[in-house]
């Protein structure tokens, strides 16, 4: 797994990739057999990684399944300061000529996900783990600034 820096990028529009048809026998999923074609079926396949995002008194964390992904197949990356991007690929298994499928419901394919980090954080000590197919991103919060109070004695 790597954690990236990047700037100069801007899609505010570009957060999640979403087949509309996805498990539809008729829709863009599958092997290209049904009435519509597919648009990217290396993205459209695993696009749906599912990502929690909790905020605690402390930071936001993420949290995203990825089972079956090693660390060195997901990407955290860090856009322009705020935007958090998680991004992966798992790859396709190697088929023989041999072999008989009865049936394909695991997906393959890349996913990315995009999330714009409140102001409050601090995206230059973000932390990233895997365990037992699950990617916590912790990305810290700058402790509240305080107001500056300054006393006035009364005289009379």
């Amino acid at each position: 797994m790597s954690l990236i820096r990047r700037s100069n990028v801007f899609d505010p529009f570009s957060l999640d990739l979403w087949d509309p048809f996805h498990g539809f026998p008729f829709g863009s999923s599958g092997s290209g057999s049904g009435l519509l074609p597919r648009p990217n079926s290396d993205t459209a396949a695993f696009a749906g990684a599912r990502i929690d995002w909790k905020e605690t008194p402390e930071a936001h964390v993420f949290k995203a399944d990825v089972p079956g992904l090693k660390e060195e197949e997901v990407k955290v990356e860090v856009e322009d300061g705020n935007v958090l991007q998680i991004s992966g690929e798992r790859s396709k298994e190697h088929e023989e000529k041999t072999d008989k499928w009865h049936r394909v419901e695991r997906s393959s394919g890349k996913f990315l996900r995009r999330f714009r980090l409140p102001d409050n954080t601090k995206p230059e000590q973000i932390k990233a783990s895997m365990e037992n197919g699950v990617l916590t991103v912790t990305v810290p919060k700058e402790e509240p600034k305080k107001p500056d109070v300054k006393s006035i004695q009364v005289t009379g």
